[in-house]
């Protein structure tokens, strides 16, 4: 059996097959304040107390702080809820990217079923847990009962070899996967990531990678724990290495299919407009006038990230032409950053400095463009519209690409700085 059929076997109490529906207990249901009032809506019809406030985490994400009458709406029946609920892990005050603090705060272990209103969930995958989003409705249901169902996904062995050139992140990675892979190739399907590559990366490269398996479709990404990652769990959750449940996949496990990545010569890897599967070289795409830089999201807004802007950035000031947003995933990586001293670079660029969240991300919160305008960042989705006005356009890349890309005021390889 491969880890994921052994994490939901374990829940069974059976041996699971890939396509077979089955009803499993959940360890852990999040949502944020935009999924959060709907899915509040849904369960206020069904149950009037939820199955356990202890394993119910509301992040106040994706519009902190309110910037509009409809979000603080929303926020308030958030709170609202959490008073009379009682729910411990709230997490309202700015704190960061739900992706980002439910690790840090201990919440995520491997072995573990992770839900959440949020596509994205299925970030914890780099912690060796199962976790994947759902909608409103489903969510309720797990509210109110603390169970809900799945169809077994078949699973596709993604092998990644190679080392990773001085230029070259883990989101470049995955975009050459998803790139080959397309959009719709894994659809429904576990995308279980493993190999030489995967296992000297660290906790923050493996999040990368497993936070945009739902951008070719899968319906989880997950990888092994490996030493990094184990002592990341400890750290942060207080256990001893012999109360997790380490699992891993048999040597003989199945699967639907097997695919090899060798990543040793690959170029900073692109997402152009408007689908993450739209991949090229960069060498295709150096020389696009940019207007707006971005350096963060659920994907990309971690310690490493900023270090690698930071380095690019340390010294140069920014293109008159073009601004540069940073926005941390969370407080403590704001805080490192500061004592590292990548803010002081970031604002002596020219850069302006956000609170963690998700911001421009989805549009509408901080940095929207306007028609016609193009934004370079290191979040994970470019659809049409997906940063503002429809006739924008956003390209994805690492967060040195985007830092030279700000320097230069056009799409460029930092290798060439």
């Amino acid at each position: 059996m491969n880890i994921t059929e052994k994490i939901l076997s374990s829940k069974t109490n059976h041996e699971v097959s890939p396509g077979e529906i089955i009803e499993i207990p959940v360890d852990l249901a999040m949502s944020h304040d935009g999924t959060s009032p709907p899915t509040i809506k849904t369960f206020e019809k069904i149950a009037t107390k939820v199955w356990n406030p202890n394993k119910i985490v509301l992040v106040f994400d994706h519009n902190i702080p309110a910037n509009t009458i409809g979000s603080a709406e929303f926020q308030k029946v958030c709170r609202n809820f959490i008073k009379q609920q009682n729910i411990t892990h709230n997490y309202i005050h700015g704190e960061g990217i739900c992706h980002q603090v439910l690790p840090e705060k201990g919440l995520v272990e491997p072995g573990k079923v992770i839900v959440g209103a949020d596509s994205h969930t299925c970030t914890y995958g780099a912690f060796g847990a199962f976790s994947t989003g759902m909608g409103a409705t489903d969510l309720a249901m797990v509210w109110a009962t603390g169970k809900t169902w799945f169809m077994v996904p078949e699973s596709i062995k993604m092998e990644i070899s190679g080392e990773l050139n001085p230029y070259i992140a883990p989101k470049d990675i995955i975009l050459n996967i998803i790139g080959k892979v397309g959009i719709a190739g894994a659809t429904y399907k576990t995308a279980e990531f493993c190999g030489e590559t995967i296992d000297k990366m660290g906790v923050e490269g493996r999040a990368t990678m497993c936070n945009m398996a739902i951008e070719m479709g899968a319906k989880n990404g997950i990888m092994e724990p490996n030493r990094e990652v184990i002592d990341y769990i400890i750290k942060n959750t207080g256990k001893k290495e012999s109360e997790l449940n380490i699992l891993k996949s048999d040597k003989d496990a199945e699967y639907l299919k097997e695919m090899h990545f060798e990543i040793g010569d690959i170029e900073p890897q692109i997402a152009c407009p408007n689908d993450v599967d739209n991949v090229k070289n960069i060498s295709k795409v150096e020389g696009i006038s940019i207007d707006q830089c971005l350096v963060g999201s659920c994907t990309n807004g971690r310690l490493s990230d900023l270090a690698d802007a930071a380095e690019i950035l340390e010294g140069n000031k920014i293109n008159n032409d073009v601004r540069l947003l940073i926005l941390p995933a969370s407080v403590e990586i704001y805080k490192e950053a500061l004592n590292a001293g990548y803010i002081e670079t970031f604002i002596d660029s020219g850069a302006i400095i956000c609170n963690p969240g998700c911001g421009p991300c989805l549009g509408g919160h901080m940095g929207v463009l306007s028609e016609e305008e193009v934004c370079i960042s290191t979040t994970n989705r470019n659809f049409k519209g997906r940063m503002g006005d429809p006739k924008s356009s956003v390209y994805l890349a690492n967060s040195k690409v985007v830092a030279a890309s700000a320097i230069e005021g056009v799409i460029t390889n930092p290798k060439d700085l």
